[in-house]
């Protein structure tokens, strides 16, 4: 996403900052990008500065100047963040149109709302004043993660069959043992694989190491020996689609999908990060500590308030033996 096209300069240099010295990957930045774009093009039209007809998505921002910037308050981001909830339309390409957007998508929204302006006060020092520090972000009702249990992770992975079995079952294996996300799944390169490890790419484009257990060592190596033998267009790609380029993440979901229909699991209630869910509580489930998956898993955070806690290398080995399906082998 190009945000030079419809952007102003503060808003520029504050997506300049996230990426290269706050290290935010792309697709986070670009978030920044539209949920800031969205609020000022709300903002103009609230003010008189677009025509009150006109929609939400055809205002432009680049005439956004500090002065009508610094003239936000606190009242104006509410109501914004009313209007988002009441009548904002959830998906545009959605055919339903539903309107209201849910508690999580509203904090991701107030979030780069005050990351702005923290920006603009602390650190290009514009504004004497953040005039929306005291902005508090909608609650978020948590609800139990959804997942698999050992048994249906079990017969998931025993009704693999098919064109690409080996491919399959190797991307199953690895959400269920390592609790990869789907984003880091994808990413993974031969370059990436070690004997009994993987280096994965994550959030914020952090580094970590996954180490393997039997089954997932057992798993890739029966899906290397046939993708080495494909002429891939991406040679690098450890997962490839039928046309031979890298696994997009839409691609795993739809396979994701598929296999779980197919071990007649109910397929609108699993996904790929449900998968990712089912190996922490497995883990959980069977001793390994909450520091230790929360590293195994890259989490930056244990909740909202704890700082993130190193764990050593050994207890990041003993968790990957720890989970009950590393004994599950393919079927010959």
């Amino acid at each position: 996403m190009d945000y030079r096209n419809d952007s102003f300069d503060l808003l520029r240099q504050f997506l300049t900052y996230h990426e290269t010295i706050r290290g935010h990957s792309r697709r986070t930045v670009d978030e920044y990008y539209l949920d800031l774009r969205n609020f000022f093009r709300y903002i103009k039209i609230i003010r008189g500065l677009a025509p009150r007809s006109a929609e939400l998505d055809e205002v432009s921002i680049s005439d956004v100047d500090l002065p009508l910037i610094r003239s936000i308050r606190l009242t104006d981001v509410y109501e914004y963040l009313s209007y988002l909830k009441r009548d904002r339309v959830r998906n545009q390409q959605s055919r339903t149109k539903e309107q209201g957007l849910g508690a999580a998508s509203l904090a991701r929204k107030t979030a780069s709302i005050r990351s702005f302006y923290k920006f603009l006060t602390s650190k290009v020092h514009l504004l004497d004043e953040n005039p929306v520090q005291d902005l508090d972000a909608p609650k978020q009702l948590k609800g139990l993660p959804r997942y698999l249990t050992l048994e249906e992770s079990v017969r998931l992975l025993g009704s693999v069959s098919g064109a690409d079995a080996a491919r399959d079952y190797c991307i199953l294996t690895l959400f269920l043992n390592c609790g990869m996300r789907i984003s880091e799944l994808v990413g993974i390169n031969f370059s990436d694989i070690r004997e009994d490890s993987i280096r994965i790419l994550g959030k914020g484009n952090k580094e970590r190491v996954v180490y393997l257990n039997d089954a997932c060592v057992t798993a890739i190596n029966r899906y290397l020996d046939e993708r080495k033998l494909v002429a891939a267009v991406d040679k690098n790609a450890l997962f490839l689609s039928n046309r031979r380029r890298r696994m997009s993440t839409d691609a795993v979901h739809h396979m994701v999908k598929k296999r779980l229909l197919q071990a007649g699991l109910d397929s609108t209630q699993y996904s790929a990060h449900k998968l990712r869910h089912t190996a922490a509580t497995l883990m959980l489930k069977n001793g390994v500590d909450v520091r230790t998956l929360q590293e195994l898993l890259g989490h930056e955070h244990l909740n909202t308030t704890e700082i993130y806690t190193h764990v050593d290398s050994d207890n990041l080995r003993t968790a990957a033996r720890a989970n009950p399906l590393s004994k599950i082998k393919p079927k010959d």
